[in-house]
Order: C-alpha cells, then structure tokens, then sequence
C-alpha cells in the first residue's frame, strides 16, 4: 500500500493506493470544518439519508457480500433525529468496503476516493474541487513516470532480443540456411518466450487481438517487460548449455511465474521507488 499527500487550500490530506482502488482520509477532509472534533463532523454527515443512500447505491456496484438487509434497515432509521451512524458500525453491520476505519491514539477513517468526494461536496463544493484538482495533478506524474519506465523497458527488451537472436543464430541455424527457415527458427524461439511470460504465441494472440496494432510485446505490462529481459538473457545462456526447447520452456514459464509474483506482490515497488510513501 503506498501512502501519499494531497493538498488542498493548505490542508493536507491522506491517500492511500491500494489495490481496491484509492482511498482518501475523510477525517483530514473533515478538519476543513474542525480540527477539533473531525470525527463528529463524519458522524453528521452520515446520518443523513442521502447520504445513506448514496453509501448503499455504492456497495450495491462494487460489494457482492453487501448485506442490502441490514442497509435497508439502517436505510429506515436515517433522517430520523435519533438516528446515529458511525463509520464502524457502517462497517460492522453491513459489511461495507468502501469506508475503512483506523483505531487507537491516531484514530482515522478512509473512503474510496467516489465516496470521499461526495464528502468533500458536503464539506464545501470549492475545496472538493481543490482536492480534485490535487488529486488529479498526482494521477498525471504517475501516468507519465510509468509511461517513461514502460518506454525504458521495452527498449531494454528490444536491445535484448538482439543479443537473444545472436544467441539462437550461432547455436540453432546452420550455416548456409535459407532465410525463410531461418525466420522460422527466430520466430519459433521468441514464442517460446512469449508463451512462457504471455501463455500465447503471437499468431495467438493476434487472431484474438486482430483490431490491435503492434504484437503481444506492445502491450506487456512493466512487470512483464522486466522478466522478458530476464527470461531473454536465460534463454540465450540454456541454449548454450544444450538444453532442449521443451525443457528450456519449462524452465523459462516457471521463472516468469517466480519472478511476476515476486513484482506483483510488492506492489511493483521495485520499479516505482521514484513514488515511495511520503509521510510527512
């Protein structure tokens, strides 16, 4: 999960990426009306029905084990004046994801980014615009750092594929071969790879894709264009040993297996230090 600032009119405001989605901290939201009390400020807000409303229209799309029963009875009870909701209970009763709630001395609760910009709306309409426009601004140098190292990478893998090709050239191509079946060899070697890492080869792919320009590389994540590098570079070095097509493709698929769950599993913070947490 990574953790990053928001500013809005000199308020700072919490976000964390997670793979739900982004979620904003609704208390530092609420301390644009008091920093005293921000957790009261939440309270009101979800008393009140259209809220609630809102709140349930949410979970219905995005939360299969929402419990619309107990909703429908909390859906009841709002707008009456001693009606009550708290985040936790919203949570607890309903089974709700899109609020999460923190305990203890540094108490805070967090909404999904639609959910908390319909907070910031009741809060006051300018400052949800502020945040937005934060909010925005940070999606943007995201978008394009990820961009850039997606750039980075699949230069990296086409200069790779040279040294792969020179490999499969002075190891599997006779002398003298026509250039026909010479091309067969590079292309019957590059879907080994591609099917270790994809799971296809390319004819594969593009029968599936025929509306889509480029080949299946083109559109590799960054997480995949770093293990293709990886998985080039051990192909040329098994190919040398003498190792067979078939046991090199084991081999090659149970590497971008290790190597894709290792990357996706840290939340691609081996690529993305540039957007390590900032707590401040």
């Amino acid at each position: 999960m990574k953790t990053k600032k928001l500013e809005a009119v000199g308020y700072k405001i919490e976000l964390q990426s997670q793979q739900s989605g982004d979620f904003i901290s609704l208390t530092d939201i609420a301390k644009y009306k008091t920093k005293e009390n921000p957790g009261y400020v939440i309270q009101n807000w979800m008393r009140n029905r259209n809220t609630v409303r809102f709140l349930g229209l949410w979970e219905s799309l995005h939360n299969t084990q929402f419990n619309y029963l107990e909703f429908e009875a909390i859906e009841k009870e709002s707008g009456l004046n001693s009606f009550v909701l708290t985040p936790k209970r919203w949570i607890e009763v309903t089974a709700a994801i899109g609020i999460t709630t923190k305990q203890g001395r540094y108490a805070s609760t967090f909404a999904h980014k639609d959910i908390a910009f319909e907070f910031a709306s009741w809060i006051s309409p300018e400052f949800k615009l502020y945040i937005i426009k934060d909010y925005q601004r940070l999606k943007s140098e995201e978008s394009q750092y990820k961009s850039i190292t997606w750039n980075l990478n699949r230069e990296l893998a086409k200069i790779n594929y040279h040294i792969h090709t020179d490999t499969v050239k002075s190891y599997l191509i006779p002398e003298n071969v026509e250039a026909k079946a010479a091309s067969f060899v590079y292309a019957n070697e590059a879907d080994v790879l591609n099917v270790a890492l994809f799971g296809k080869t390319a004819k594969m792919w593009k029968d599936e894709n025929p509306d889509l320009k480029g080949n299946i590389r083109d559109y590799a994540s960054i997480e995949q264009l770093i293990v293709l590098i990886n998985l080039e570079s051990m192909n040329s070095e098994l190919i040398k040993t003498g190792k067979s097509q078939s046991e090199r493709a084991l081999y090659l698929n149970k590497m971008a297996i290790e190597q894709l769950t290792v990357l996706y599993k840290y939340d691609n913070k081996l690529l993305n230090e540039f957007n390590s947490d900032d707590n401040e």
